[in-house]
């Protein structure tokens, strides 16, 4: 187990540092089912990869630097996920931030015009959703009025949501790995004292910490099987 977990993490790392296709491992494709639900789960991070690069790359360099290290990042916490969801969480990873480009902008609060953009190009309900919510985002439309739009996208409280926020959170802008809390405090000092962001903290960074024991217990407990 541990070997195939060491090699999966070589695929994703190559796949992230030279900007190609990532392939999540999935079932043995000894049967036509298991192949063919390897192809479409192959295809999800593919096309959010795709997607991600075509919106961010010459738009803002640093956005897409970060995106694909969020990504790498997820492709390391994978493991703390059911094996079918894999996909869904490196997809996540690659798309979490479309909401900051230009055109997407609707409201002006990035995870909640990136999610409504992917449904609207019909990606799925889940995907969406964990787009709208990452990074404990739930916390910040209460103090930007966008509470009623947010609501739309249902929030998961699960291992999937922990893993793509933490992912979030141990990686800050241009890509730079960093802990939780440098990166809660770089993300206040970054929006100023007086953001949503800033004013949502009460709620939103016990939060981040909770999820960050989370996902951090269950790397320990994996790791030392």
């Amino acid at each position: 187990m541990r070997v195939r977990y060491s090699c999966q993490f070589i695929w994703f790392d190559y796949c992230a540092r030279h900007d190609v296709a990532l392939r999540v491992p999935g079932a043995a494709n000894t049967v036509n089912r298991r192949a063919s639900t390897r192809r479409s789960t192959t295809k999800l991070v593919s096309d959010a990869r795709r997607l991600a690069k075509e919106l961010l790359r010459g738009r803002s360099e640093e956005r897409w630097r970060h995106s694909r290290a969020v990504a790498h990042r997820a492709s390391e916490l994978a493991i703390t996920v059911p094996e079918t969801d894999r996909p869904l969480l490196v997809a996540a990873a690659w798309l979490h931030d479309i909401g900051y480009v230009k055109p997407l902008r609707k409201t002006g609060f990035h995870p909640l015009d990136g999610a409504t953009y992917l449904r609207a190009k019909g990606w799925s309900p889940r995907l969406c959703a964990l787009v709208a919510h990452h990074s404990g985002a739930r916390f910040v439309p209460i103090e930007r009025g966008f509470a009623p739009l947010m609501a739309e996208f249902e929030f998961e409280d699960g291992v999937v949501t922990d893993a793509l926020t933490y992912a979030d959170q141990t990686v800050g802008p241009g890509g730079r790995r960093m802990t939780v809390e440098y990166r809660i405090a770089e993300a206040i000092a970054r929006h100023g004292p007086d953001s949503p962001n800033a004013r949502a903290r009460i709620d939103r960074v016990p939060y981040l910490l909770a999820v960050a024991e989370r996902v951090e217990s269950r790397l320990a407990e994996i790791r030392s099987r």
